[in-house]
């Protein structure tokens, strides 16, 4: 498939909040995973602000706790935080000489092997829900056509939020729901580690058999995860039901 074809499809996709298993969780995951497949990028992440303004990890590219902490360091301070704050697009072509702005974020990105940062603002109609996080492993600007793209994928996420819902939403709404999104994430990171913990497995892997089991149950990855947490179902039901290699 062309990138033409599959850019088109990553929109339909994006924009398809009618199925029963629609879940906002897979949404930014879709996003992220989009992201990477369309764009020079070699990983992405998508961050949400909760109602105190702090950002939050929703979905990422790579699921490494190592990665995860990289995105931590942000708060407070950093260029995901800038372009939630102004809205706008924040480049950042070479990382390395932001030491003395970011301290320790710069620097942990640095060792980590990125040499650039793109931040996207996630917003709706100019109202701003958090940042698309776009990490390379090289220096230099993001060609503008994939800045504008990944605005653009950023919006559709954003709208299919609004949309997802029998019912009417308006701004006010969305950011209800988005705190809502923030609590499952949550609560799925706690699952993530006791699916690691029974399989002696890593969280990246814990996190694919989590997907996996829900997209096999035709149900919302966040219901799996809350099922879990409940103990509705047992991590041994999580692993047993993967398939045999």
């Amino acid at each position: 498939m062309n990138r033409e074809r599959r850019l088109a499809q990553a929109f339909v996709v994006l924009a398809d909040t009618y199925a029963a298993e629609f879940d906002p969780l897979h949404l930014f995951h879709r996003l992220v995973h989009t992201c990477q497949d369309l764009l020079d990028v070699d990983e992405a992440a998508v961050m949400i602000a909760d109602a105190r303004g702090t950002l939050k990890t929703m979905a990422t590219t790579d699921e490494d706790e190592v990665f995860a902490e990289l995105l931590r360091l942000q708060n407070g301070h950093g260029p995901c935080l800038d372009c939630y704050r102004t809205v706008e697009p924040v480049s950042i072509p070479d990382i390395a000489a932001e030491y003395e702005r970011w301290p320790k974020l710069a620097p942990a990105l640095v060792d980590a092997g990125y040499e650039s940062l793109q931040a996207i603002p996630m917003r709706l109609h100019e109202r701003p829900l958090g940042a698309l996080v776009l990490l390379r492993r090289r220096s230099g600007q993001l060609a503008e056509d994939d800045v504008h793209l990944a605005q653009a994928l950023a919006d559709s996420a954003a709208l299919a939020l609004m949309h997802w819902s029998i019912e009417p939403a308006d701004g006010e709404d969305v950011v209800t729901r988005v705190q809502g999104v923030i609590a499952s994430k949550a609560t799925l990171e706690i699952a993530k580690g006791m699916v690691a913990q029974y399989a002696e497995t890593t969280i990246g892997e814990a996190a694919r058999m989590l997907s996996a089991y829900a997209s096999r149950q035709r149900v919302r990855l966040t219901e799996t995860a809350h099922a879990l947490v409940n103990r509705g179902v047992t991590p041994a039901a999580i692993v047993d039901a993967q398939p045999r290699g």
